[in-house]
C-alpha cells in the first residue's frame, strides 16, 4: 500500500525536495501570513521572527511597508483592541498593558493612546469587581492579611497602590468589618 502512494506523488518530504527553495522574499511573505493567521503580531513580532529566519533585513523592511500598506499589520488597532481585551478578561490595569504592549514592540505614542481609552473610573469599577470575586476566599483571615493579599493581587494587576488600598478598605467595610482605620499608612500593609 505505501508503495503506491509513493508512485502516486511519493511524499509529501519527496515533492517538497523537488520544489525550488523559495526566495528570501517569498520566504517573508509566507513566514509573515503564516503568523498573522494565528493571532494579530505587532510589526516587531513579525521582524523578530524574520531575523530568526535569517532572511536579510532590507528584504523584511519592504515585506513589512507593503503588509502595513495594505492594512495587515497596524500596531494601533493592535494595541486598541489588546487593551480591550486584556484589560475585560483578565482584569489589568492601564500600568500592566502598557508595559505588556512595550514588550510586544509596540511604540511608546501608541501605547498611550490606546491605555487613553480606559478612563479611571472604568478602571476602578474593573478593581472594586475583582475584589469583590476575591473578597470571600480571605474570610477568616485577619484584617491585615486580607489588605495585603487583595491589594498586592491588585498590584500584580499593575493597579496604582493608592486606588488598591482604597478599593480593598472600601470593600471590606461595606462587608462590615469596621476594623478598619481610615488613617492606616498605605504601607502597613506590605509587611507580611
Amino acid at each position: 500500500m505505501e508503495r503506491k502512494s509513493q508512485r502516486r506523488g511519493g511524499s509529501s518530504e519527496s515533492r517538497a525536495s523537488r520544489e525550488p527553495p523559495l526566495d528570501p522574499g517569498e520566504q517573508a511573505r509566507a513566514l509573515c501570513l503564516r503568523l498573522l493567521t494565528g493571532t494579530p503580531r505587532t510589526r516587531r513580532q513579525l521582524a523578530d521572527a524574520m531575523r530568526k529566519r535569517e532572511i536579510p533585513d532590507d528584504i523584511a523592511e519592504q515585506v513589512l511597508e507593503r503588509f502595513e500598506d495594505v492594512g495587515l499589520i497596524d500596531d494601533q488597532a493592535f494595541a486598541n483592541a489588546w487593551v480591550e481585551s486584556r484589560h475585560r478578561g483578565r482584569g489589568l490595569a492601564r500600568r500592566a498593558l502598557a508595559r505588556e504592549l512595550r514588550h510586544r514592540g509596540v511604540d511608546t505614542e501608541l501605547v498611550t493612546e490606546a491605555v487613553e481609552l480606559l478612563d479611571s473610573d472604568q478602571e476602578e469599577e474593573t478593581a472594586r469587581e475583582l475584589v469583590r470575586r476575591r473578597l470571600p476566599g480571605t474570610r477568616g483571615l485577619d484584617r491585615d492579611r486580607r489588605i495585603r493579599r487583595l491589594a498586592g493581587m491588585l498590584a500584580r494587576k499593575g493597579y496604582p497602590e493608592g486606588m488598591s488600598l482604597r478599593v480593598v478598605r472600601d470593600a471590606l467595610a461595606a462587608e462590615g468589618d469596621d476594623s478598619i482605620d481610615a488613617e492606616e499608612e498605605p504601607w502597613a500593609w506590605q509587611s507580611e
